[in-house]
C-alpha cells in the first residue's frame, strides 16, 4: 500500500470518486487533491520549502489533462524541469475522459507517465497498478 497519493482534476467529483474507491481498494493510506496543476505545484512547492521532517512527498500523482487555469500538459512541462528535481521520481498516470491518440503519443515523451487510463477510477484499474507498480 502507498503512503500518499495526490490526485490532480477539476472535477469535485472525479476528486471524490478517487478518494473512495482509493480507500475502498486499500492501495493508498493518503489521498491529497488538487484542481488544477498550479495547485499540484503549489503543494510540491511547499514540500521543498518547509522544514516539516513530517510532509512527505506523494508517491504518485493521478492527473487529470483538461483542466482551467493550469491543465496537465503545463503541469507536467513544469514539474519535469529542473526547478523539481527532487520530485522527478514520482510516477505518473494520466487519467483523462477521452483516449485521444494525440495524447497517448505526446505522454510517451514523459518518461515519468507510467500509464494512460481512462475515467473513472475503478477498484480493477487500482488491482492492475497494484501489479504494474508491484505493490
Amino acid at each position: 500500500m502507498l503512503e500518499q497519493i495526490l490526485c490532480v482534476d477539476d472535477d469535485p467529483i472525479t476528486l471524490m470518486l478517487c478518494k473512495k474507491v482509493i480507500s475502498k481498494s486499500s492501495f493508498s493510506h493518503e489521498v491529497i487533491t488538487a484542481q488544477n496543476g498550479e495547485e499540484a505545484l503549489h503543494h510540491f512547492n511547499t514540500l521543498k520549502y518547509t522544514n516539516d521532517k513530517n510532509k512527505k512527498k506523494p508517491e504518485l500523482i493521478f492527473l487529470d489533462l483538461n483542466m482551467p487555469i493550469m491543465g496537465g500538459w503545463e503541469f507536467l512541462d513544469h514539474f519535469t524541469s529542473s526547478d523539481y528535481k527532487e520530485f522527478n521520481s514520482v510516477p505518473v498516470i494520466v487519467l483523462s475522459s477521452t483516449i485521444d491518440p494525440e495524447d497517448l503519443a505526446k505522454a510517451k515523451k514523459y518518461p515519468i507517465i507510467i500509464d494512460f487510463l481512462s475515467k473513472p477510477i475503478t477498484i480493477p484499474m487500482l488491482e492492475y497498478l497494484k501489479k504494474k507498480i508491484d505493490l
